[in-house]
Parts: C-alpha cells; structure tokens; sequence
C-alpha cells in the first residue's frame, strides 16, 4: 500500500469534508503515521472511515471524529492534556504535537502497554499513559488545560470537570441513544463551567471498574 497517497486522501476525503478546517490539526494527521497504531493483522484497515475493532471491546475512534474532537478543543502550545481513553496511543500522538503535554489513562492493561510501546516507536517523548480508571481522570497530574474524553457519557462527572485548569476545556459524546452529542465544557472561573454542543455523534459509553461494557477509542 502506497502509505502517504492513503494518508493524503484520509485528510482530504474524510477528516476535511467533516468540518475540521483547522490547518495544525490537518497537518498531525499527515504527520502522525496512523498505521503504526493499529494491530499488525489490521493495518490495511488503518484509513478507514469507521470505528476500528482492536479486540476485548475496544475499538479505535473514526478518524474523522478524532479530527473534530482536536479543533474543537482548541489546542494551544502551552497546554496541558489528558486523554481519557487511551487506547493505542493515536489521540495523544496527534495531540502531542499540538500541546506542551499529554497524559492518557487507559484501564486495560494490553492496550496500555500497546500504546507506550507505539508512543515510543513514533518518537514522541511528551505524552505519558497511566493504568487508571479514566472515568475518575487522573488527578496526580491535575489541573489540565483540555481533557478529551474517547467515549461516551451520560453526564460528564463533577470529578473530570474539578481537573480542568480555570479556562480548560473538556470535551465528550453525552447523552443516551438515539442522539447523542459532543459536549465542550469551558471552566471559566472557579465554581462555574459553561457547556455548548458542537456536534451530533453516537458512541458506547466508557468502560469503567466493575463494568463489562468495552471501551472505544
């Protein structure tokens, strides 16, 4: 497979046409190789306009959703991420490039040591995973400037929304099934946040302890 002519047309043909303008964003997806963080056995599926299946429940998030979650965060050079919903590590390397850094937490322990590994393999030295329950975030390293949450909510708990910075932003997929929508939380001082809906989107709802459900990612 030509690698760089699918990476080229998955920005052009996917991730641009879905409102994601932003020319920062577009440029991590060119530089960011895609196919090194997906399983081996999957890389021809690496550019596909889909959720991608990685076993045990967990599934990549289409890229094109991966796109709009970065724009509308807003990544700013300075910031400080955390990534709720690990994965692979793909989220955080595309956000890595765009922060100062990022922390993921990630609840199975495979697919955290999968992302470490590709993290590593792709060169980047400021994104971080940790083996946590992302549904209470990670308050070791709290406040952060933008919490990217890669499943969906029913509300988004009190717990994430106290770890943003005062003018952080946290964005997630809340609501219940037929509709859900993509939710941008904004700390704007102490005690008060503002939460605008930026675009309709379906996901299962995040994996946590004691819960069966798969994560997507």
């Amino acid at each position: 497979m030509d690698w760089e002519r699918a990476r080229y047309f998955l920005v052009e043909q996917q991730i641009r046409p879905w409102d994601v303008l932003d020319q920062q964003v577009l440029q991590r997806f060119l530089d960011v190789k895609r196919e090194d963080f997906v399983p081996d056995d999957k890389k021809n599926l690496a550019f596909v306009d889909t959720e991608l299946p990685l076993g045990n429940g967990a599934c990549m998030l289409a890229p094109k959703v991966e796109g709009r979650l970065l724009q509308e965060v807003g990544l700013k050079p300075a910031d400080r991420v955390l990534v709720v919903g690990a994965g692979t590590g793909y989220l955080m390397a595309l956000a890595a490039g765009l922060a100062a850094e990022v922390h993921g937490v990630e609840i199975d322990p495979a697919l955290k040591a999968a992302a470490e590994q590709n993290l590593l393999r792709a060169g980047i030295k400021n994104a971080h995973v940790e083996l946590a329950d992302g549904s209470h975030g990670f308050a070791a390293k709290a406040p952060y400037d933008v919490i990217i949450v890669t499943a969906s909510l029913d509300a988004v708990p009190q717990v994430l929304k106290d770890q943003l910075a005062v003018g952080g932003r946290l964005i997630a997929v809340v609501g219940n099934l037929p509709i859900m929508s993509a939710v941008l939380e904004t700390r704007v001082e102490e005690g008060a946040w503002r939460s605008e809906k930026r675009f309709e989107y379906n996901l299962p709802r995040l994996n946590h302890q004691n819960d069966s459900a798969g994560f997507w990612f």
